[in-house]
């Protein structure tokens, strides 16, 4: 997005045969995934099936017992947490603040990985987070306190901060929790039009078809299929990793897969 203030491409992403156990439970096996530079690129599958973890490996917030994960040519283990601030970005599921922040305070601490000392924000700084907040809708909220925030707004400004970071690489967990249609879909296309390197978690995979380029199914652990969605949503796949029935119809606008699920035949009453 050149002139917005915001980062433009990102760096290739490699997740290369990542394991993780925990208390001697293996919860990712051998997971091995590229997230091309500027695409994004939907983990889903079944509760517990291993996608936070593999997420927590890339943001360090867990090392894995295996593996290596790769921001460009850099082993992100080897590099300092302030470097690995700059390089990569998070929005996870457990975000709550007991400190009441203004909306603008919560974003600028995005910019803290680029403020060295007591530094305070420069115009640059400031530029980056008045267009975040732009772009996420929440520049109307700078003043409001966090904590009288709903749930979507406070998901929104969450984002923001994210992107105020300036990463090459943006990891989401479940984004799209708290936000009702219109949020979502505004969401999803910020992240797909910053063309920056995106890994998100998604339980609805309609939306992961809509906006990702590629898709990571995983399953116990392990990555059972990958790539374009026109290529992994499909009937067997959904039915046999999620255990649920769909028919899988291509949307008439952007000929993107979409699942419509069936429920199962009620029992008549009497037997």
């Amino acid at each position: 997005m050149p002139g917005s203030g915001m980062p433009g491409s990102g760096m290739d992403l490699r997740l290369d045969g990542i394991s993780v156990a925990i208390d001697g439970r293996e919860i990712v096996r051998e997971l091995s995934l590229d997230v091309a530079s500027g695409t994004v690129v939907g983990l889903v599958g079944p509760n517990g099936s291993g996608k936070s973890t593999a997420l927590r490996c890339v943001y360090r917030a867990l090392t894995p017992s295996r593996g290596t994960v790769w921001v460009g040519d850099t082993d992100l283990s080897a590099t300092s947490l302030r470097d690995g601030a700059r390089a990569v970005a998070a929005m996870t599921q457990n975000h709550g603040s007991d400190l009441d922040f203004t909306v603008s305070e919560l974003v600028a601490l995005g910019r803290s990985p680029h403020l060295r000392g007591n530094r305070r924000l420069g115009a640059h700084d400031r530029a980056v987070c008045r267009r975040a907040m732009e772009l996420l809708g929440v520049d109307d909220l700078a003043g409001r306190g966090v904590l009288t925030l709903s749930g979507g707004e406070r998901q929104r400004v969450l984002a923001a901060r994210a992107l105020a970071q300036e990463p090459e690489v943006l990891v989401l967990d479940e984004p799209t929790n708290h936000l009702d249609v219109a949020h979502q879909i505004g969401l999803l296309s910020v992240l797909r039009d910053a063309r920056i390197t995106v890994l998100v978690v998604l339980h609805d995979l309609n939306l992961a078809a809509a906006v990702c380029e590629r898709i990571g199914v995983l399953s116990h652990g392990r990555l059972v299929a990958t790539g374009p969605p026109s290529e992994v949503i499909t009937t067997a796949l959904v039915e046999d990793v999620f255990g649920v029935r769909a028919s899988v119809v291509t949307h008439p606008q952007t000929g993107a897969p979409q699942l419509l699920y069936a429920l199962p035949t009620p029992v008549p009453k009497g037997r």
